[in-house]
């Protein structure tokens, strides 16, 4: 079965799921410049973010990280997350069963 989507055609936000079950899961956040998620982790996920537009700074953990269009980053998913925009913002964020 071979399932397909628009990004661009999906108005939830900040999260849209271009996909409704399954895994990996796949996830299109959209944040106005100034908007962030509020700190937290997916301990049984690996992450995957490709920054589509804008600029976001990532916090992981204690450490800050500033990423902008084109930029992709991969991490484990017991880090602290969490995301603020610099500029309006959208993202492709996958969610993968972490291999141990």
């Amino acid at each position: 079965m071979v399932e397909t989507n628009s990004l661009d055609e999906l108005t939830a936000t900040p999260h849209a799921r271009p996909f409704e079950a399954g895994d990996p899961a796949v996830i299109r956040l959209q944040l106005d410049a100034g908007e962030q998620v509020d700190p937290h982790t997916h301990p049984e996920k690996q992450i995957v973010i490709y920054v589509r537009s804008g600029q976001l700074n990532l916090t992981l953990d204690d450490e800050m990280f500033s990423f902008e269009a084109g930029d992709i980053v991969r991490f484990d998913g017991r880090t602290e997350v969490s995301p603020r925009a610099v500029e309006d913002s959208e993202a492709l964020i996958v969610l993968a069963e972490r291999a141990e």
